[in-house]
């Protein structure tokens, strides 16, 4: 059976009205309170966090997000919901909020299919007051195949059989820009060598009126177009984790095995000099 990833709001709201649920609405402090889903906490850090994958960095990023999640009342037997207006709208950083929460080992985490704007679309209730929750215990307990270092990145473009799959818009990955913040927010512009690039966007129907995942069956087509395939080993990473998550969840829906996520990702690597890059128009 496949795990369970996207929560229709109705799927939400019952969740909601058992008490079964914590949910995270990683947009920015004035949207937040502009409305949001009932009971819902204000994380952007989910969003905006940028992470190194050193033993430090991982440290790092694990004591912040146990603060986080405990302060948010997140307990083992509560299912997390991370949400965003659309699954588009933040590079999909709703998809990074679960995964993240994947990876730290939470047991039952998802994303709120459509964001905001499907919940509102079936007339369900938003309010505006700030929740303070009641802290909880949240276990930490890494798991570390959904991760790769810095470190393991360096070996893996040097082993055979592994997809490096770079997912960034295309300006970053033709070496015009470095970053979405800024075409100089990072100081090296390029691409990981020897990764293919399938673009976040590609995955995402974005002509409905709520942007949703493409079907299996177009998924795999794109995939396969670019030589990558359900049973390969393959490593994502964009520049910060978001789009790399956004695929990684359109992946793991169409059927995919084997899934990484470089979560350094390129404002990571562009900043070690020691480590290779591939610059200019790729052949």
């Amino acid at each position: 059976m496949k795990e369970k990833m996207l929560y229709s709001p109705n799927e939400v709201h019952e969740l909601i009205s058992k008490g079964a649920a914590v949910l995270f609405d990683i947009r920015d402090a004035e949207d937040y309170k502009a409305g949001h889903l009932p009971g819902a906490v204000n994380v952007p850090d989910i969003f905006y966090y940028l992470s190194e994958t050193t033993p430090a960095g991982l440290d790092a990023l694990h004591q912040k997000f146990q603060d986080i999640f405990s302060k948010a009342g997140l307990s083992s037997d509560k299912t997390a919901i991370v949400y965003e207006d659309c699954l588009d709208t933040r590079y999909g950083g709703s998809c990074r909020g679960y995964w993240l929460l994947s990876y730290l080992g939470h047991p039952n985490s998802g994303i709120l299919d459509g964001g905001l704007k499907a919940w509102l679309d079936e007339n369900l209730p938003v309010e505006n007051e700030e929740l303070i929750p009641e802290p909880a215990e949240f276990s930490l307990n890494p798991q570390s195949h959904l991760m790769v270092t810095k470190d393991e990145m360096l070996k893996a473009i040097q082993t055979p059989g592994i997809v490096l799959l770079d997912n960034r818009d295309k300006v970053e990955w033709v070496g015009e820009s470095s970053s979405p913040y800024g075409v100089d927010f990072a100081p090296r512009k390029g691409r990981i060598p020897g990764a293919k690039w399938i673009e976040w966007y590609d995955f995402m129907d974005r002509s409905l009126a709520i942007p949703a995942f493409k079907s299996t069956q177009e998924i795999q087509s794109i995939c396969a177009a670019q030589g990558i395939y359900p049973d390969d080993d393959i490593i994502i990473y964009c520049f910060k984790g978001a789009r790399a998550s956004n695929t990684y969840v359109a992946l793991k829906k169409a059927g995919f095995k084997k899934l990484r996520i470089y979560f350094g990702s390129w404002n990571e690597w562009s900043r070690d000099p020691q480590l290779p890059i591939e610059e200019g128009i790729p052949n």
